[in-house]
């Protein structure tokens, strides 16, 4: 098969996936598409152009047009002008956050290494663009929008490294009978409340609905 830039980012995710961001080197990249080490710099320059572009991969799949509708109203456009009138910021903002965790979810191994390494990637400042633009449409004062893009972004990467974790991370049948409290709240019957997926979704609620009240007081 002819080699590739597409076809070393897709050989390059499917190698972390599988071995861990740890195993990612340019020469262990070579051997998983049986190609001399020297002939993949025909296609990217190195390592950290491979996670750069390993990264615009993931970004591709976040879903911010909730954002990005709003933003098209400059446009002038009837339909544009509902769409932004029908997504706030707090609900462009959770749909951002599921479609955040839901790319992630799927390679969880890359998300130390993304999280590590200096964004270069125009796709995700471009991305970033459209979230803050929308927080400022929403009212957020310019200061804040950075913290509030990264708090709910902190909260989707941990919960993607929760949800694909083992089910007995933490069970009740591990649990000391003497840690009675711990070992009552992880009742399998409370799996609907207590689930990594739960957890997620309710604190989402939690920093959005403290994030309205933020809001408030610095409008206030």
């Amino acid at each position: 098969m002819r080699l590739n830039r597409e076809r070393l980012v897709d050989a390059a995710l499917a190698l972390v996936d599988e071995e861990g961001a740890e195993a990612l080197s340019m020469r262990t990249l070579a051997a998983r598409v049986d190609r001399q080490v020297s002939s993949l710099y025909n296609h990217i320059s190195g390592r950290t152009a491979l996670i750069e572009a390993m990264r615009a991969r993931i970004v591709a799949e976040i879903d911010v047009t909730p954002f990005a509708s709003a933003e098209q109203t400059a446009l002038g456009t009837t339909e544009s002008r509902q769409t932004s009138e029908s997504v706030p910021w707090d609900a462009a903002l959770e749909c951002w956050a599921r479609s955040y965790l839901h790319a992630f979810s799927a390679h969880p191994n890359l998300i130390r290494l993304l999280a590590t390494t200096s964004i270069g990637d125009l796709s995700t400042y471009r991305m970033y663009d459209t979230v803050v633009a929308g927080l400022r449409r929403g009212g957020w004062p310019e200061s804040r929008t950075v913290a509030v893009m990264r708090t709910v972004e902190a909260h989707i990467l941990g919960s993607a490294l929760d949800i694909i974790a083992p089910a007995d991370l933490i069970a009740q049948d591990s649990a000391d009978e003497r840690f009675a409290s711990i070992r009552a709240a992880l009742d399998p019957g409370f799996a609907g409340t207590s689930s990594a997926t739960a957890a997620f979704e309710f604190g989402l609620r939690a920093l959005i609905d403290g994030l309205r009240l933020q809001l408030e007081a610095i409008a206030s």
